[in-house]
């Protein structure tokens, strides 16, 4: 046979769509379409598997095996070839399938006497819903362009597959959950917070309902239109106020990228050569590449293909002139959105105001949409599986992303539970707006500096309205990790520069670029690693390539017009990469004044202190530093050889143990000793208790989360320190795990406020 040229396939998708169309049952339909495919593809054999409940895969209809073997030929995911296409959604082409280790013999189908096998999966909604299959006697070697032909036939196959005619869509939902019971669904948190309300579907889905083209000219045209009004769509949305600058706008520029991918758009050209058209072509290319990208590994690519998911439906929605968003709809004012992922544009065409949370099949931290999230304060919980197959559209929805959890029709005393929780959490932030403006003084004249956390210049507002004293911890990677390729020195000083800004005098403390383990940048291709943690990130990357580094302090030097800069160097193993960094800061000061630039009125060079190893050179480190911070995330995860993404160890050592209580009052006795500043910006510091328990160990300035500063604040402001600084000099002496229950227990008896 020829190869499957274009033509060819288009003469094959004529006569399909004809079939399609015309009458009798669907498994009657089925049953001539693969007789068709056998004939135009001059193969002996054609089978079409579909999937059914239990992960099974039924032969449905066949021409070429035995009939009798129909509906009585069944084989497992994973089971045979065909179960291995199942697996992989992935085409196979064997020339010797016998020889194939994977090969099932089913003797009621008589296929012994087959001897080449090539077969496709068939794709719905990111789903395999079935199987594809041509034989032949000979040992034929399938082409590229036959292969090709038949993803084609099995996409147009799809709709009848999933159709509901064959298979009852009820025997594919899965049974826990379906009976409209309440429900706990498990996943993690991508942002914070608690929001109550009504489960509305995203959806974004569009039935296509052409699928053949009659000119292809005509479909890349409408293609070309397509493109042209999403482009607009995307400078209508660039010229909202609020769109004029941040980190979610680096996201959207990165996304704008995306319209002009001429390897994407290239495979959707083809398609549409085939005879596919325009969008039937953009579902074919796209369904092509979430089964591709479902095989891979790799975070980053990973999450990128939400983005190319959210082009997708815009271009379908454009083509096809159907909505196929629940945006388009009437929004509840208390709306839960649920969703398989969410491109980062999807999540502006809701109203932020009628949202109450985010709730994904799919997702991580650094997703763009999560990063979108998280400047509109929107409360996202991901990676919970199987959720839209167990919601239905206007449950009744609790979500907390503070603990990753999502409850679905909840009874009656959950959302009592939970609307209570609202309820003190609205006064006591009423409460915090009171104290915003008061010293953060304990009762025994102790003035600590309360800063804030930051890693989007959206949060810049909540300085203001917090009361915080600064940012002291400023994490810088965000913009690197939103865009596709790394900011150059200009754009890095504009943004700093915006963020020195908005705090209004107010010191800013400066981390620089704090990448790899789980937080991967786009142009730089991760290595594996047995340990990323412990591998090559943070400031081992920067030192291994100084002119990152010397561009990030060159713009931090220049944003600062003569103003109070200060930097802070993070995952500081050793004295020997401090002097290293501060030799390139040196460099790029001298650059500075050279070239005529203002030079910082006052420069303030600190590091993290997260290795435990550095703690035991602080005679020779503090006196090349003005302040030091303590990461008590990482710092507890070195320290107690605990991974904090395992789920099994992750909560096994409590912070509040004598060893690292310990660890703290060394290095506040020593930076206090040496005149140098300590504080301690990890989520220990925002917890009232563990920040009572930093106050007893010497630490005086701590950094938080925004929502953190007022509960932390209305602790110190209750608290004596003497008194449990004396105490805690008897709890270090004891060999018990965790002090926590002794600490909560003289919190209680000393009126400190928790």
């Amino acid at each position: 046979m020829s190869p499957a040229a274009p033509s060819v396939s288009r003469r094959l998708l004529a006569r399909l769509r004809d079939v399609m169309a015309g009458g009798g049952s669907a498994e009657e339909r089925l049953s001539r379409v693969v007789g068709l495919i056998a004939a135009d593809m001059v193969a002996e054999v054609c089978s079409c598997y579909v999937m059914r409940a239990g992960e099974v895969l039924e032969l449905f209809a066949t021409e070429g095996l035995k009939k009798g073997a129909i509906h009585n030929t069944r084989l497992r995911v994973g089971e045979g070839l065909v179960g291995d296409i199942a697996a992989h959604a992935r085409p196979l082409a064997l020339a010797d399938a016998q020889s194939h280790p994977n090969f099932a013999y089913r003797p009621e189908t008589g296929e012994e006497i087959f001897h080449s096998l090539m077969g496709v999966p068939i794709i719905r909604g990111g789903r395999v819903v079935g199987v594809l299959v041509v034989q032949n006697r000979t040992m034929r070697h399938y082409t590229d362009e036959e292969i090709e032909t038949m993803e084609t036939v099995a996409m147009v196959l799809a709709e009848l597959v999933a159709s509901g005619e064959l298979v009852s869509r009820e025997e594919l939902t899965p049974v826990d959950g379906n009976a409209l019971l309440p429900l706990r669904l498990e996943g993690i948190r991508l942002n914070g917070g608690v929001g109550i309300g009504t489960a509305i579907l995203h959806n974004p889905r569009i039935i296509i309902r052409r699928l053949v083209a009659e000119d292809p000219d005509v479909e890349h045209d409408r293609l070309k239109t397509a493109l042209a009004n999403i482009k607009k769509a995307l400078d209508d949305l660039f010229s909202r106020p609020e769109m004029r600058d941040g980190e979610h706008r680096d996201v959207l520029e990165t996304y704008r990228m995306f319209t002009e991918d001429k390897g994407w758009l290239g495979k959707i050209g083809e398609a549409i050569k085939t005879g596919l058209t325009a969008e039937a072509a953009v579902q074919k290319v796209h369904e092509d590449m979430r089964a591709r990208m479902s095989q891979i590994t790799d975070p980053y690519l990973r999450e990128r293909l939400h983005d190319f998911e959210d082009l997708a439906n815009r271009l379908l929605q454009n083509l096809s002139g159907e909505s196929g968003s629940a945006a388009r709809g009437e929004l509840p004012a208390d709306a839960i959105l649920f969703a398989r992922s969410m491109g980062p544009m999807e999540l502006f065409d809701y109203d932020p105001k009628r949202l109450r949370g985010l709730v994904m099949e799919e997702g991580s931290p650094t997703m763009h949409v999560a990063i979108v999230a998280r400047a509109l304060d929107i409360p996202v919980v991901g990676r919970c599986k199987e959720a839209l197959d167990k919601v239905e559209s206007l449950d009744p929805v609790v979500i907390d992303g503070d603990n990753g959890q999502v409850f679905l029709r909840p009874s009656d005393d959950i959302r009592d539970i939970f609307s209570d929780a609202l309820s003190v959490r609205q006064r006591r932030a009423a409460h915090y707006a009171k104290l915003k403006d008061l010293p953060a003084i304990t009762r025994d004249g102790i003035a600590v500096r309360l800063m804030m956390n930051a890693g989007l210049l959206l949060d810049l507002q909540h300085l203001a309205d917090s009361g915080a004293d600064g940012i002291g911890l400023y994490r810088t990677e965000l913009p690197f990790m939103a865009r596709n390729a790394l900011p150059d020195v200009e754009a890095q000083t504009i943004l700093y520069k915006k963020i020195i800004d908005q705090a209004s005098g107010k010191q800013v403390v400066f981390r620089t670029l704090d990448v790899g383990g789980d937080k991967v940048l786009p142009y730089w291709n991760p290595y594996e690693e047995d340990n990323p943690a412990l591998g090559w990130r943070s400031i081992r990357i920067t030192l291994d390539r100084p002119a990152v580094m010397r561009h990030q302090l060159r713009a931090l030097l220049r944003a600062a017009q003569g103003r109070e800069l200060s930097i802070m160097f993070p995952m500081v193993a050793e004295v020997a990469e401090l002097v290293q960094a501060r030799r390139l800061l040196d460099m790029e000061i001298a650059h500075e004044a050279e070239h005529g630039h203002p030079l910082p009125s006052k420069l303030r060079v600190g590091t993290m202190l997260e290795v435990p190893a550095l703690a035991f050179q602080m005679d020779s480190l503090l006196p090349l530093v003005d302040f030091i911070s303590i990461g008590s995330n990482d710092l507890t995860q070195f320290l107690y050889a605990v991974d904090r993404g395992n789920p099994r160890i992750a909560d096994r050592y409590d912070p509040l143990s004598p060893g690292l209580l310990t660890f703290m009052r060394y290095v506040a006795a020593k930076c206090d000793a040496a005149g140098v500043s300590l504080s301690v910006c990890g989520e220990m510091a925002g917890r009232p208790l563990e920040a009572m328990a930093l106050l007893a160990c010497g630490v005086r300035v701590l950094s938080v989360s925004a929502p953190s500063v007022g509960p932390v604040k209305t602790m110190i402001r209750s608290l004596s320190v003497t008194p449990v600084r004396a105490y805690l000099d008897h709890l270090l002496k004891l060999p018990d795990r965790s002090l926590r229950d002794r600490l909560r227990a003289f919190a209680l008896d000393h009126q400190v406020i928790l």
